[in-house]
C-alpha cells in the first residue's frame, strides 16, 4: 500500500521561491543575448533609440545582408572554423596523451612531471617572452600561433588523470595479457572509455578557440587571417563591415555589431547540443572521483 507524502508549506514555499529565483536568473541570463537578436533585426532608427530591446524595432534584415555580402565575414569564419577545428583535436588529443602515462607509477620521474606540469598552473613566462617565443618559432602572422601555444592546459590534465583512474586496472591488464602494446590499448580501449571527459574538454577548448581574441590580436597582422573576435573588434572600432566591403546599408553601425556577434556564436551553439549529454558526467566524474 503506497502512502502520500505532503509536502510542508515550508517546503512548498521553498519550492515556489527557488523556481521564481532560478526564472528570473535565466530570463536575465538570456536577455543579452535576446537584445542582440532583437537588435540586429532592427531599423537604423530603432537600433539608435536604444533603451531595453523586448523584440525587434522596425524589423528588418539589412544588418545581415550587409554581413553576408562582405567577404570579410567569410574569411574570418574559414580562419575561426580551421583553429577551432584543428586546436581543439591536437588539444584534446595531447592533453590525453599526456595524462595517460602520468597515471602509471612505474614511469621513471613521474612526479617530477607531475610537478612540472602542476608549476605551470602557478607561473607562467609572461606576455613579452610568450611573444619573443612565438616570433623566433616563425609564427607570427599565422594562424598556428593560436594553436601551438596553451596546446596543453595543466588543468584538463588534472581532470583528464582524474576520469581515467576510474577505468579499472584489470581492463587494460586483460589486453596486455592478449598481446596488445601500449599504444594500441590507448587509442582502441582507455580513449573510447573517456568519452565524455574527452567532449567535455573538446567544448571547453572549441569555445576557448572560437573566443581567442588576445591572441588573435597579438601575433596576426594580416586582415585575410583575422578570426571572427579580430573581426568584430574592428567594426565595434569604427571600421565598419559595410565600409570594408565598399557598400551602403540602411543598417546602423550598431545593428551590424549585433548581427555579426549573432552570427558568430551559431557554431558553438550548434555544437553544444551534441556535446551536453556528455558535459556533466565528464566534468563530474573527471572532478570528484580519485
Amino acid at each position: 500500500m503506497s502512502t502520500m507524502i505532503r509536502k510542508s508549506t515550508g517546503s512548498r514555499l521553498f519550492d515556489w521561491g527557488n523556481t521564481l529565483f532560478l526564472t528570473v536568473f535565466c530570463a536575465v541570463t538570456f536577455y543579452p543575448l535576446w537584445h542582440e537578436i532583437s537588435m540586429s533585426f532592427s531599423s537604423t532608427a530603432g537600433a539608435l533609440r536604444g533603451g531595453l530591446f523586448l523584440g525587434p524595432r522596425e524589423f528588418t534584415v539589412a544588418a545581415y545582408e550587409s554581413v553576408f555580402e562582405s567577404s570579410f565575414i567569410w574569411l574570418a569564419y574559414r580562419n575561426s572554423i580551421i583553429v577551432a577545428v584543428c586546436g581543439t583535436l591536437l588539444h584534446v588529443l595531447l592533453t590525453a596523451m599526456t595524462a595517460y602515462p602520468l597515471n602509471r607509477s612505474s614511469l621513471p620521474g613521474v612526479k617530477v612531471i607531475t610537478f612540472l606540469v602542476l608549476f605551470t598552473m602557478l607561473f607562467g613566462g609572461g606576455l613579452i617572452p610568450t611573444y619573443l617565443l612565438v616570433k623566433s618559432l616563425g609564427l607570427i602572422n599565422s594562424l598556428w600561433a593560436l594553436i601551438i601555444p596553451g596546446m596543453i592546459s595543466a588543468f584538463n590534465v588534472i581532470v583528464m588523470q582524474s576520469f581515467m583512474r576510474t577505468i579499472p586496472d584489470e581492463i587494460e591488464e586483460s589486453a596486455t595479457i592478449d598481446g596488445a602494446n601500449p599504444l594500441r590499448i590507448f587509442f582502441t580501449i582507455v580513449l573510447p572509455l573517456c568519452k565524455p571527459v574527452l567532449a567535455t574538454i573538446a567544448l571547453w577548448e572549441c569555445v576557448g578557440l572560437w573566443n581567442n581574441f588576445m591572441q588573435a590580436l597579438i601575433y596576426l597582422n594580416d586582415k585575410s587571417l583575422y578570426t571572427l573576435p579580430l573581426l568584430l573588434k574592428q567594426i565595434i572600432a569604427g571600421q565598419q563591415l559595410v565600409a570594408e566591403s565598399g557598400q551602403t546599408t540602411e543598417s546602423s553601425t550598431e545593428s551590424v555589431i549585433a548581427a555579426t556577434i549573432v552570427v558568430s556564436i551559431i557554431p558553438v551553439m550548434c555544437v553544444y547540443p551534441f556535446l551536453q549529454k556528455y558535459f556533466m558526467k565528464g566534468t563530474m566524474l573527471g572532478s570528484v572521483k580519485s
